[in-house]
């Protein structure tokens, strides 16, 4: 796979695969956005070819960027296919941008034209909008900006398909620019060839042989964001396999079955705490009554193998990241919770210290890759050497994420290094403690952090915020963690928060929490006159 001379659904190349479908099985389903609005591989080949004239008539040309500033729905997936389409770069930006934030990732996306939401077009009145020369806004706004064309979303629309390309789109072009979510720092723009974008794909629909494990006939529910891989890389599984995706808007727990049913979707994607969500409603309909039969949980929890069995489906976790291509997958329904899985067919993988030595078996390290084919991985930051060449020492790509392997070679996510903790001599895994304490039924979600104590290293503070209609008590939640946890481990803090502080692609800011540290309204445990210590063996 990967090979330039290829066509169709194995060529990395997403025209290519949305003109084989659309000629092999035009009148397949390909995209549902409700019962009422719903495409075809054909219609939709015809609207995104037509969709790529409109942009080269307003000067959009191979290679370009093209800006896409839009929430989950037609609008989004008709933009993003059109761009590449014409084989221009897709450079999506979270919806929940403003302000500074805003104003670096339009500069790094370095585009023309943006294709923006009337809702969000006001923010750009208030910063620098950069390269930005024409605005295509899909609904009614009143706005002006200086030096910049407004215009309305009929100028996405043309009779006539999209003009012929000067050169081939290879696999090695760069298919599409996506932010990270800069917990630490500014947002980094992650070239993603297309190569890079079908070897992720495939790993979210296929098992770590690359055997898929969903067909034409199914139906993928995406309710996370098309401007993270986490949106694109199912949405184009689909496409591969030539299903169809259901697009449903942002997930929300008290619809989410619905939409299931609505859409008659075969599998759905739960990231961070949306099972555990689901599952401690309490309220789970009747599996027969709907089409699921895959969920794609990410991490892997009690909880959401709880929600698999419950619902008579079969679950499936891996572990990725934008700049990566699933390189772990586990098998189906596996029951191993914390663990990604073992390495994918054509990734290498290893698990090493600061100077990228490799740690003896069963220690932590972080985790590096490569793969055994060329364009697999991100080929880099935009516009930023630095961090590219800071990723890419030694010709490994550097996740930046602490892992430790069995010797049965699973590998268990541990913790993003910037999150570690080091208390009583032990490395903590804030993983780890947040997933029991996460058991706990009153807690609805948690982020474990580590704060400085007296005797100088490391307290553990736990952030919890409470499930709908639940009475947190700090001294119950103790009590439920210390026959689970290892003494070391178990939170000295615990704070009760009503909201998590969280990045715009939804990930818990735990450096605002750190920073806060323990505040007025914090429990302490020791204050309590509860003490931990470890358990002596005669």
């Amino acid at each position: 796979m990967g090979d330039s001379n290829q066509r169709g659904p194995d060529s990395p190349v997403l025209r290519d695969i949305v003109e084989y479908w659309a000629a092999k099985t035009p009148d397949a389903a390909f995209a549902v956005f409700s019962s009422s609005e719903k495409y075809s591989y054909a219609e939709y080949s015809r609207l995104v070819s037509q969709t790529g004239r409109a942009l080269q008539e307003l000067g959009v040309k191979q290679g370009d960027h093209v800006l896409v500033w839009l929430p989950n729905g037609h609008d989004c997936i008709r933009s993003w296919l059109a761009i590449n389409h014409i084989g221009a770069v897709y450079a999506p930006l979270n919806i929940a941008y403003r302000g500074k934030l805003l104003e670096h990732a339009i500069s790094v996306a370095d585009a023309a034209v943006a294709i923006v939401h009337p809702q969000l077009a006001p923010r750009l009145a208030d910063i620098d909008c950069g390269p930005i020369r024409k605005l295509i806004l899909t609904g009614d706004a009143d706005i002006a900006l200086d030096g910049i064309e407004i215009l309305s979303r009929d100028a996405l629309d043309h009779t006539e398909d999209a003009l012929p390309l000067p050169e081939k789109i290879e696999p090695w072009h760069t298919q599409m620019i996506v932010f990270t979510s800069g917990t630490t720092g500014p947002s980094k723009g992650v070239l993603c060839s297309y190569a890079h974008c079908h070897f992720t794909a495939l790993g979210v629909v296929s098992d770590r042989h690359d055997v898929p494990y969903l067909d034409s006939s199914d139906r993928y529910m995406i309710t996370t964001p098309l401007f993270h891989i986490a949106g694109t890389a199912p949405a184009l599984g689909m496409m591969i396999l030539g299903g169809s995706i259901a697009i449903t808007g942002e997930f929300n727990t008290s619809e989410f079955w619905a939409k299931v049913r609505e859409t008659e979707s075969s599998i759905a994607f739960l990231m961070g705490v949306m099972a555990s969500f689901l599952i401690k409603t309490g309220d789970l309909p009747d599996p027969s009554d709907m089409n699921l039969r895959h969920i794609l949980l990410v991490p892997l929890d009690t909880d959401g193998m709880k929600l698999g069995k419950a619902m008579g489906v079969t679950t499936h976790t891996l572990f990725n990241m934008t700049e990566t291509c699933c390189p772990i997958i586990a098998e189906p329904n596996q029951e191993k919770a914390g663990s990604c899985g073992q390495i994918r067919d054509g990734v290498e993988a290893r698990l090493v210290d600061e100077n990228d030595y490799e740690v003896p078996e069963g220690e932590i390290g972080e985790l590096i890759v490569r793969t055994n084919r060329p364009w697999h991985l991100n080929h880099g930051y935009y516009r930023n050497p630095e961090a590219t060449a800071r990723a890419w020492r030694n010709g490994w790509f550097h996740t930046g994420d602490a892992f430790r392997r069995t010797p049965d070679g699973y590998y268990y996510f541990v913790d993003r290094l910037k999150d570690a903790i080091r208390r009583r001599g032990e490395n903590v895994s804030s993983f780890e403690v947040e997933a029991e304490v996460c058991g706990f039924p009153a807690v609805r979600e948690a982020a474990a952090v580590a704060v400085r104590s007296e005797h100088g290293e490391d307290d553990i503070l736990i952030a919890v915020s409470a499930s709908e209609g639940a009475d947190l008590n700090p001294a119950e939640l103790l009590e439920y963690l210390l026959p689970r946890m290892a003494h070391f481990m178990v939170p000295r803090y615990v704070r009760i928060v009503k909201a998590m502080p969280r990045t715009p692609t939804n990930k818990i800011e735990k450096y605002k929490i750190r920073q806060e540290g323990v505040t007025a309204d914090t429990w302490d445990r020791e204050a309590a006159g509860i003490e931990v210590k470890r358990q002596r063996l005669g």
